[in-house]
């Protein structure tokens, strides 16, 4: 928000020195990010210093240099069609300058003007920045002879002055300009540039922020004028209103004035305009800009005679509402744009005007040639407008507003005021009074609060007169009742909420005021609330800290995703399964909510694998699943593991370089069920289309299904753009997983008896898999046998085909005593005996 200094001047008088009416600001929670000095001279840089890290800028205008001046007479340039000759006043005589302005060329040979023609003039020597160049660069103004015809001094154009970058022509002055008079004490501006915060958009106007002044130092703020002249026919009967959803769209207020003359404004309203970041148009679209602007109220202007065209010379009727199927509306800016079903519209019986507090129709909107202004002030829902903005990408100051919220209050103050302005600069006849449909008035809240609440939120104690004093001075009305207080909230703010939560929006304000460096810094006196672990939390950092020291990088990715990326891990392409989707996606690629981690860990691995030859990617997320019975979804917690790339980095001793598959990350899952004291989960072939025929499994602790481990399909590869492969993946229930961890690992005392070890060699059909027979093993083995390790698989001769060998080490301990051979040899025995019976094994010979 670009905040001249000479506009908030209107609303209340201000000597205060521009660093520390920016560190006030600042401080009140305003930031003032920089202050530009517009022709006036920056304060010396201790003064300055004063004000918050904010940035100092500007150029000053020498007062013996930079004046205002009169021209007297345009005439031709005798050797060049494209410049004129003007004949200037100064103060101190005539002068003749040579220009190309375009502005001044329809006075051109006319001989002595009819009316003065006020400029900004500069003489030689003047500190100006170059208008033929971009960017903002400096010159001093030096005598010259151009075409043959000298000339020592110019008239400026906005740019030369750096009041913006109009080059366009030179700046033609209001008729009241006193000639002679150094430009800077004529119009010469501070512009304070205010970054505001979502809670503070009622200031996003002049008088927002001289109110917030006006709190901070004192000052009362001087009345707004609404001075109306209803001289015209009454509007009543002339246009008829209509609502058909009072939640979108609150209050709508119509002014009408007729027999305006459309034309520039004059040129302090053109200058403020810029000076705020805004470009001048006309007379009447300033009006509506400048109310916007000044009171916080965006309003929009109909050619009124267009409606009464559009509804065939009868009394039109307009008519705020959704959008009919398949409905469209041409806007100004010459698009054609297809109305979505949330868009709020102002219609007549023909069709769509303009789509509500963002953007108007091209048909209705102000010419030239139009004559009748029919004024809307209006309020809006600002979810709506939100919904709006962001379906169309129609970024504007009267959406930024409304997108905030405006209070209803506020439509009929911007359209008197708007009116007002019209008639000052357009002239013209004002009808009198005003259409206002307000179906269901807003009931602002009033809070109430004790001493103890101030104190308790604030760590100061305040006495109530001055609590009282800082909130109405932001014109909230407080009743005091001993300790309590009752404010009542302003019909300007829509930030204030009910019970507590209007309470703490009020501690806010006082602390604002009353300013927080007066807070103490105390300790905390208030009771801690009681300390509770997070269970859940706790054991899901476990897990990320042992797959960390297992090697492994945490990856985080998006939780919104397409469906296509879904179904790119299906080699098929297709997947019928439903999706849970966004009413108001971020992102054309980022409509759905994700059910599996894969997709995202997969881009993320064929990103990073064409520079880093060794990937192990783990990510701990939500993934989500409709609920057909609920509009909720089930959002169950995944861990998902990815390997890709070279087992080892070659290095100067000789190591296994190989690419990582699916037994590099069964290890690495089972050495995580081991750092988590969990039992080894069981292993069991499975199929799944993501992953390659043959070489994935499904994982279950003891009966609960835990998820699958393989490796990835080849054509999914292909599609996520992994050259090379093999890609090892898993997606596992995070929540079977925590769920069987324990509360701390069991512990057992270190044996000082000595092992016995044996190796046992069995051969069993192919389809076996290692896994059961090493479950039978240590069921047989019972409590004796400490530790079961494969260490051999073998094929072939002498081993039939279909068959199998299967090596393990046998480790055999008791806590208390040293096993005898005895004991050893039942073990073994019982062993054997078990696989035999259980997996038809043979003892290998």
């Amino acid at each position: 928000m670009k905040v001249p200094l000479t506009w908030l001047q209107d609303f209340l008088p201000l000597d205060l020195p521009v660093a520390d009416l920016a560190r006030r600001l600042t401080l009140a929670g305003l930031e003032v990010e920089e202050v530009r000095f517009v022709g006036k001279a920056p304060p010396p840089e201790p003064a300055r210093g004063r004000a918050i890290e904010t940035k100092v800028s500007g150029l000053a205008w020498d007062p013996e240099k930079i004046v205002v001046g009169e021209i007297l007479e345009v005439m031709p340039h005798p050797q060049a069609d494209r410049l004129v000759l003007a004949r200037v006043q100064d103060g101190t005589g005539e002068h003749v300058i040579v220009t190309g302005a375009p502005n001044l060329f329809p006075f051109r040979g006319s001989g002595p003007l009819p009316r003065a023609i006020k400029i900004a003039y500069a003489r030689e020597g003047s500190r100006l920045y170059d208008g033929h160049r971009p960017g903002w660069e400096l010159m001093t103004l030096k005598p010259a002879v151009i075409r043959g015809v000298p000339s020592a001094s110019m008239a400026c154009s906005e740019k030369e002055l750096g009041i913006s970058e109009d080059h366009e022509g030179v700046i033609l002055l209001d008729d009241d300009a006193p000639v002679g008079r150094p430009l800077a004490e004529y119009m010469g501006d501070v512009v304070f540039d205010i970054s505001l915060t979502p809670n503070l958009a009622r200031d996003a106007n002049i008088l927002g922020v001289a109110r917030e002044i006006s709190a901070l130092i004192g000052e009362p703020l001087r009345p707004i004028e609404l001075k109306v002249e209803w001289t015209g026919k009454p509007i009543a009967g002339r246009i008829k209103v209509e609502i058909e959803n009072p939640d979108l769209n609150p209050r709508f207020v119509l002014g009408l004035i007729e027999g305006v003359r459309v034309g520039p404004s004059p040129y302090w309203v053109q200058r403020r305009l810029r000076l705020a970041g805004m470009r001048p148009i006309n007379n009447v679209v300033d009006a509506t800009n400048y109310v916007m602007l000044e009171v916080g109220q965006p309003l929009h202007a109909f050619d009124y005679q267009a409606l009464v065209r559009r509804a065939g010379g009868v009394t039109p009727t307009l008519v705020t509402r959704l959008p009919k199927r398949g409905e469209t509306l041409a806007t100004l800016d010459g698009v054609a744009r297809k109305l979505d079903d949330f868009t709020v519209l102002v219609a007549d019986s023909v069709g769509a005007l303009s789509m509500a507090g963002v953007m108007g129709g091209a048909e209705t909107e102000v010419t030239d040639a139009t004559t009748d202004i029919l004024l809307e002030g209006a309020a809006w829902s600002f979810l709506n407008i939100r919904r709006t903005l962001a379906a169309h990408k129609l970024p504007s100051e009267a959406a930024y507003r409304f997108s905030r919220g405006v209070h209803p209050a506020l439509a009929e103050t911007g359209v008197r005021r708007g009116l007002m302005w019209m008639q000052r600069w357009a002239g013209g006849t004002i009808a009198e009074g005003i259409v206002d449909e307000y179906p269901e008035p807003r009931v602002d809240p009033t809070i109430e609060f004790t001493l103890s609440d101030v104190e308790r939120w604030l760590g100061i104690r305040l006495p109530a007169q001055e609590i009282a004093s800082a909130l109405r001075r932001l014109e909230f009305g407080v009743e005091i009742q001993g300790d309590t207080l009752r404010a009542s909230t302003p019909p300007h703010r829509l930030d204030i909420g009910e019970g507590a939560v209007g309470r703490a929006d009020l501690m806010e304000e006082i602390a604002r005021i009353t300013g927080y460096d007066r807070i103490p810094e105390t300790l905390i006196a208030d009771v801690l609330p009681p300390q509770r672990g997070n269970r859940h939390h706790e054991r899901e950092e476990h897990v990320r800290d042992r797959l960390v020291a297992l090697g492994l990088q945490e990856v985080v990715t998006y939780r919104l995703t397409s469906p296509e990326r879904e179904t790119a891990l299906l080699p098929e392409g297709v997947d019928h399964s439903p999706f849970l989707r966004l009413a108001n996606p971020i992102a054309n690629d980022r409509t759905v909510l994700r059910r599996r981690l894969l997709a995202g860990m997969l881009e993320v691995a064929a990103s990073n694998s064409r520079r880093e030859p060794h990937l192990a990617l783990f990510e701990v997320g939500p993934v989500f699943h409709p609920r057909p019975e609920s509009d909720r979804p089930d959002e169950l917690a995944r861990l998902g593991l990815v390997l890709v790339g070279r087992r080892a980095l070659p290095g100067w001793q000789p190591g296994d370089a190989g690419r990582m598959g699916f037994f590099d990350l069964k290890g690495a899952v089972d050495a995580l069920f081991d750092d988590l004291h969990l039992p080894p989960p069981r292993w069991e072939p499975g199929s799944d289309p993501t992953y390659h025929p043959g070489k994935c499994a499904h994982l279950f602790m003891d009966d609960a299904p835990l998820g699958m481990v393989g490796e990835v399909h080849p054509l999914v590869l292909e599609t996520f753009g992994i050259v090379e492969g093999p890609v090892a993946a898993a997606e596992l229930d995070l929540r079977v997983i925590l769920d069987h961890m324990p509360d701390a690992p069991p512990a057992r005392p270190v044996p000082s008896y000595p092992p016995v070890l044996e190796d046992v060699a069995v051969v069993v059909d192919e389809k076996v898999p290692a896994g059961e027979v090493e479950r039978v093993i240590r069921q047989a083995g019972g409590k004796l046998l400490a530790e079961v390790r494969l260490f051999d698989v073998y094929r072939g001769e002498p081993i039939p085909a279909g068959k199998k060998s299967l090596a393990f080490s046998l480790v055999a301990q008791a806590p208390d005593r040293t096993l005898t051979d005895a004991e050893a040899a039942r073990l073994r025995s019982n062993v054997v005996q078990a696989l035999e019976t259980g997996l038809a094994a043979k003892l290998r010979e």
